[in-house]
């Protein structure tokens, strides 16, 4: 068994009932082996981004405790995102909408670049959906070669993410 490392996911949903599907992904997180939810945050409204042609997005964040290598670990979040309803490449385009969206942004403090898999996330310095959540549960934790999450989400502009108010 590995030693168990510090990952941080991102979740994002737009068709459909978004809010419940990403709400339902947090328990799906905390159920995989050898893995333990250590926080999540709240869910956001957000603009489409890339594409925006689209509904907003419902956005959240997550940190896991998890022996899984990296590449079991997003065998595991597709597997989440298939059972959730997601065909990949059957949604349309890039940054199209989508029923769920898991995506592994940091593991501890390694950067990997493996075919199909960049970590850090390539984007998330620059994504304030992104870091808007991850910032609430997580903002000391280290995007290497950039510096934290917080430093990350005060040079971007989070105009637009809204906290989603409880019905």
């Amino acid at each position: 068994m590995n030693t168990p490392v510090r990952a941080c996911i991102g979740l994002g949903a737009n068709l459909g009932e978004a809010a419940a599907t990403v709400a339902a992904a947090f328990p799906a997180l905390a159920g995989l082996p050898g893995s333990r939810l250590l926080a999540s945050s709240r869910l956001y409204r957000t603009p489409a981004w890339g594409r925006t042609d689209q509904p907003d997005f419902v956005n959240a964040a997550a940190v896991l405790e998890t022996s899984l290598p990296p590449l079991e670990l997003l065998d595991a979040l597709l597997r989440i995102e298939r059972d959730a309803g997601r065909v990949r490449g059957g949604e349309g385009t890039r940054w199209g909408p989508r029923v769920l969206d898991l995506d592994l942004l940091l593991y501890g403090d390694q950067m990997l670049d493996l075919p199909g898999l960049q970590v850090p996330h390539p984007y998330l310095h620059q994504r304030a959906f992104v870091l808007v959540p991850l910032a609430e549960i997580a903002p000391g934790a280290a995007i290497p070669g950039l510096g934290t999450v917080a430093d990350a989400l005060a040079a971007v502009d989070p105009a637009g993410v809204e906290v989603l108010q409880p019905a």
